[in-house]
């Protein structure tokens, strides 16, 4: 399998392209998926506080005898910790299931425009503190729309790293893209495959039969050469190892273009819209 290419961010960091979600694997299932990603070759963990798993990930690499200087690290910030002692004390906790004293890159998880009177202007603030202690190399955004991205840039000194965002064939999400690429903001992929919803389609099926390729795999690919940072998730071995087999050929530019015009625009979402979406854990 061929090595998996890094982006550079706005800040000067690297981040390998593709790496390993943890989004819904069950507690106690966590550690056993990444300590098998990372024997695959997966050397960028993607997790949060929201999905209660950090220190299995923590544990997973620990115990595979990787330095901790190879593996890139992604968490972030749970809505219910916006607030700047809060995000604080969250950050912190973070740290501490990982068990490590960085993290490679954290972010919001939700701009959460409706709540916390609309102010998420004063956790960025408190990110850039983390950004600046080095106790995250970088920080960045999920979710954010290009107002709420307007807004960090009046108000704020440092430009988000990435940007976390929904995108899939089914939702190409190019305004908030576009907007990424003119400002120096990496875009992450997440629902890469739109929660398995684009695989059986015929466009997708019919070139993945084409390049001999699983349709997940052309998708992957579909998103690596459109500059996308994408982490699958899975906890079956052997798609955890095809999620990752995606170097060894590329789609044309025919093939390109008819999985984008598969863009159904906002009804190809599959999950909450970011103007909307305020849910806070109790």
């Amino acid at each position: 399998m061929s090595s998996v290419p890094n982006i550079t961010l706005n800040d000067g960091n690297a981040i390998p392209q593709l790496g390993f979600g943890v989004y819904q694997i069950k507690p106690g299932d966590t550690a056993e998926a990444v300590s098998r990603a990372l024997e695959v070759g997966y050397r960028h963990i993607d997790t949060a506080e929201m999905y209660g798993n950090e220190k299995e990930v923590g544990e997973a690499i620990k115990n595979s005898g990787i330095d901790r200087s190879e593996i890139f690290v992604t968490s972030k910030l749970n809505n219910s910790f916006h607030e700047p002692d809060d995000a604080r004390a969250a950050f912190d906790r973070t740290l501490e299931d990982l068990g490590t004293d960085y993290v490679d890159l954290f972010l919001i998880h939700w701009p959460l425009p409706t709540q916390y009177n609309g102010d998420y202007v004063s956790t960025w603030k408190v990110m850039e503190e983390f950004k600046q202690s080095g106790r995250s190399k970088s920080v960045g955004v999920s979710n954010f729309q290009p107002e709420h991205l307007d807004r960090l840039a009046s108000e704020c000194d440092v430009v988000p790293a990435v940007n976390q965002i929904e995108v899939h064939p089914y939702l190409g999400n190019e305004v908030v893209r576009t907007y990424g690429r003119d400002h120096g903001i990496a875009t992450e992929a997440w629902s890469p495959i739109a929660q398995g919803g684009v695989l059986e389609d015929e466009i997708i099926t019919g070139i993945a039969e084409k390049v001999n390729k699983s349709a997940a795999q052309v998708v992957l690919r579909w998103h690596i050469q459109n500059s996308n940072i994408i982490f699958p998730k899975s906890v079956t071995p052997e798609r955890i190892e095809q999620n990752f087999d995606i170097f060894d050929f590329e789609l044309d530019g025919n093939d390109m273009d008819a999985i984008s015009a598969l863009d159904k625009g906002e009804d190809g979402r599959t999950g909450p819209h970011p103007d909307t979406f305020d849910f806070i854990p109790g």
